[in-house]
């Protein structure tokens, strides 16, 4: 039992294993995402997951509805609009993604046996340490991601323990049919039923956002393996026709049988690294098949969250803005460590000395970087990269937006 749960530790950070952990959290929630794993989900998942996403359509969604656009008019309270509008908006981006996951199930399925596949591919001796270190700070990622956002959870959950008498973590959100909120049984329903919805919006976000994270972040891992590789190729080539045919062997004494070996090496190894390379591209090209709508709907659930969270008041509403910015921000932070590699790929490939290469491997070489010059990303919808530029242009309209609302409502 301890030696599994030591499974989702820092200490196993190989693919396989990261899968693993990912697959069995969202099973919980009956999504199989590893074609290892045939044992289909049980009836007492399926009805626990169906519970969990009844309370949450009638918790942020129905209610949040009729609060916003039937009750709020009626009181003119804006503030308490905005905020629940807020909680409302943003939580809905976990479940937007859910949507996705089981809407494209049998290809996030083929997505990870084309990594568990790609994993069983060998890497140069000399990168297995760059490997190594890369897949480790994946997972760090990925753990901490799922710390913040469970923690932030908690943090809003726990908030009733705080306030003398009895409280919502929200007083001001009314859910449709409890009336009045704080009087018995109404008021142990309410917090039953959020209580339910936060932790499971916080579950699957934290998974399937881990999913992406190690998925893309084993991508980047192999792009900077193979950027290191071809970067050195001209060196191991020396390195093996001295241990293989000339001991005394100096780079300048290039006579006929040096080019033919030289170059025998370096074609096999070149094809290593292109076949290695367009398994790559293929596979980041599944994850944005599966995830660019899901993260197109997340930007503008995110865009409308973030601006009811400043027209509510940041005071009202710092324990929910946190929750969507991170999840956002760690999109885009994944999404720009992939380009990263990606230009670091391409550079590595121009730098590899091909000019000491035959006619042959100078073309093989001219294609890749031709490939290379394409730079690998994800992106929301198709319309703009993952970045951090695309954060900050995220973040300036937002307060744009902001600003010329708050400006119409003080007028």
């Amino acid at each position: 039992m301890w030696k599994t749960i030591r499974k989702f530790g820092m200490s196993y950070h190989d693919l396989p294993t990261m899968i693993w952990n990912v697959a069995v959290m969202l099973r919980l929630v009956s999504l199989r995402i590893d074609p290892r794993n045939t044992k289909p989900i049980s009836a007492i998942l399926l009805i626990t997951t169906g519970v969990c996403v009844v309370c949450y359509i009638y918790n942020y969604q129905i209610s949040t509805l009729w609060f916003v656009f039937i009750r709020c008019r009626e009181t003119g309270d804006v503030v308490a609009a905005m905020m629940v509008l807020s909680t409302g908006t943003t939580s809905l981006i976990g479940i937007t993604k859910l949507f996705y996951m089981y809407l494209h199930q049998e290809k996030v399925q083929s997505m990870v046996a084309g990594y568990i596949e790609y994993d069983k591919s060998p890497i140069a001796p000399a990168t297995t340490a760059l490997m190594t270190g890369s897949m480790r700070n994946v997972k760090k990622r990925a753990l901490l991601f799922g710390v913040f956002l469970i923690g932030n959870g908690f943090a809003y959950n726990i908030q009733p323990l705080f306030k003398s008498g009895r409280h919502l973590m929200d007083d001001d959100q009314i859910l449709y049919g409890l009336e009045p909120m704080l009087e018995t049984p109404n008021y142990q329903i309410a917090l039953i039923n959020i209580v339910i919805s936060v932790n499971f919006i916080c579950f699957i976000v934290s998974n399937i956002t881990g999913l992406l994270i190690i998925t893309t972040g084993y991508s980047e891992a192999r792009l900077l393996a193979l950027s290191l590789e071809i970067k050195n190729l001209w060196q191991d080539a020396l390195q093996y026709y001295r241990d293989n045919f000339d001991l005394n062997y100096e780079e300048d004494s290039y006579d006929k049988r040096a080019k033919t070996e030289l170059n025998k090496y370096i074609k096999l190894r070149l094809f290593t690294i292109q076949k290695s390379h367009s398994t790559n591209i293929h596979l980041v090209k599944s994850i944005e098949d599966i995830f660019r709508d899901a993260i197109a709907v997340e930007f503008l659930l995110l865009t409308l969250s973030l601006i009811a969270d400043l027209l509510g008041g940041l005071d009202h509403t710092y324990i929910i803005m946190p929750f969507a910015l991170m999840q956002v921000g760690v999109d885009c932070f994944t999404g720009q460590r992939l380009m990263d590699a990606s230009l670091a790929f391409a550079a590595a490939v121009y730098d590899c000395k091909w000019e000491n290469f035959d006619a042959s491997n100078r073309k093989t070489v001219q294609l890749m970087l031709q490939i290379s010059q394409k730079t690998l990303m994800l992106s929301a919808g198709g319309v703009t990269a993952l970045s951090f530029g695309c954060l900050m242009s995220l973040m300036r309209s937002v307060y744009s937006a902001y600003t010329a609302l708050h400006s119409s409502m003080n007028y």
